[in-house]
């Protein structure tokens, strides 16, 4: 008898519709884990260039996801450390069941809930920056676009001990990360403050936008970072390579990408960090209370896919996420 599971995909340019499918009913492979979707978090930056048709690589339909917590029903013989009833996470799709390699999977932490450990996917973009950066604590350190990503960098660099500015031109998102804890936020970066020209070690740009990048390398210290974080879907300004490249040779800027797969995915022989420790980390954090996601997102039925994504790219300023409840469905 086959079984049913529920998947998001992105049928079109802008749509989003929730499917009913077969379901891989084999039991687990002996590394292998297999679990039924509490929630899941939608990535408003990596999956909404999708939702627009923006993946280059990509035909519709396409599945989406990002980050997913689970409860185990099912591991492998060769699986040891996690068993039914278990809650765990993994870089799963927006689908109502997951299967994952026992390394693709971290477990909760005690007292983490699934509305939670999601965050730590979108926290894990920024550590990669965070535990490869030259800068130390208590450099000042800017943070460019208060989406998500920003909004989560912002909060953990400053918990680390960084004199940290939150920079974004959206009134709303500065005052969400005031809420959530960060010290000082501006609507640009100032590149004419005595405090900040010419002081700051490290940028983290989040926002996507060249000017955003071009300042960023006019304010940081001679040395100083700017780490590209997010992906440069589309051209927005009509900005020459010219003045980028000549600021970056006159000032001694290190300009680098902030793709967090400058990591290993797991732990490996002679490389600090990875993507999964870090993950296994910032739940960690989570589970601390030293990062709060009060606010932070929606939760929404599955069922309503299309308005949940429509929110994201129209009325950003309603969430900066998105959490699927799959209990719901």
């Amino acid at each position: 008898m086959s079984e049913k599971m529920h998947v998001v995909q992105f049928t079109g340019v802008e749509q989003a519709e929730l499917f009913e499918r077969e379901r891989n009913t084999q039991p687990p492979g002996e590394k292998e884990v297999v679990g039924h979707t509490i929630r899941s978090l939608i990535s408003p930056g990596t999956e909404l260039a999708g939702y627009r048709g923006q993946y280059a690589w990509a035909q519709f339909p396409i599945s989406t996801g990002y980050a997913a917590v689970f409860e185990v029903d099912a591991v492998g013989s060769g699986v040891t450390d996690l068993k039914p009833g278990d809650l765990a996470f993994c870089m799963g799709n927006h689908q109502s069941h997951q299967r994952a390699p026992r390394e693709h999977v971290a477990a909760l932490p005690a007292g983490l809930s699934p509305e939670i450990a999601p965050f730590a996917r979108l926290m894990c973009v920024t550590m990669s920056t965070l535990t490869t950066t030259v800068a130390r604590p208590p450099a000042k350190v800017i943070v460019t676009g208060l989406g998500i990503v920003g909004h989560l960098a912002a909060r953990m660099f400053q918990s680390c001990g960084y004199d940290v500015l939150a920079v974004d031109p959206s009134e709303a998102r500065r005052d969400a990360a005031l809420r959530g804890g960060v010290k000082r936020a501006a609507p640009a970066i100032p590149l004419n403050d005595p405090e900040y020209a010419g002081k700051v070690a490290l940028v983290v740009e989040c926002s996507g936008h060249e000017q955003a990048a071009l300042d960023a390398c006019k304010v940081v210290q001679k040395r100083g970072e700017v780490v590209i974080v997010a992906a440069m879907w589309q051209q927005r300004t009509t900005l020459s390579a010219f003045e980028m490249l000549n600021t970056i040779f006159n000032r001694y800027v290190t300009v680098r990408s902030g793709w967090e797969w400058e990591l290993p995915l797991t732990p490996t022989d002679f490389r600090a960090n990875s993507i999964y420790g870090n993950i296994v980390g910032a739940m960690q954090w989570l589970a601390d209370g030293r990062i709060t996601t009060d606010q932070l997102a929606l939760t929404r039925s599955p069922r309503e896919a299309q308005a949940a994504y429509q929110q994201l790219l129209h009325d950003p300023a309603k969430s900066l996420s998105v959490l699927f409840d799959w209990t719901s469905v």
